[in-house]
């Protein structure tokens, strides 16, 4: 059974907390993600008194790096299947 937030160290709960709060930032053309907006972070730091920031951060970092790696993969999945479906699309029309 996969551990729950709640049995995470205090700091890990805050970085997941403030990391749902923060916007996804997205390369409009590709689809791509470019991972968190960070600019609002220290307003967030002060609004909910966050006091180890820099381990909070530390740990914002690794969340927002593996969230990034899996939202581009699935998109990456989705893109590629998206261009079979239309490769069968075409290849049936030609028939």
């Amino acid at each position: 059974m996969p551990p729950d937030v709640r049995d995470l160290p205090y700091e890990v709960q805050v970085a997941f907390f403030v990391h749902d709060l923060l916007s996804d930032r997205w390369e409009g053309f590709n689809g791509i993600h470019l991972g968190k907006d960070w600019a609002p972070l220290s307003q967030l730091y002060d609004i909910y008194e966050v006091e180890n920031k820099k381990i909070v951060t530390y740990f914002l970092k690794h969340i927002e790096a593996n969230n990034s790696e899996a939202i581009n993969k699935k998109q990456d999945e989705r893109r590629k299947a998206e261009q079979r479906q239309a490769k069968s699309q075409t290849t049936i029309k030609r028939r």
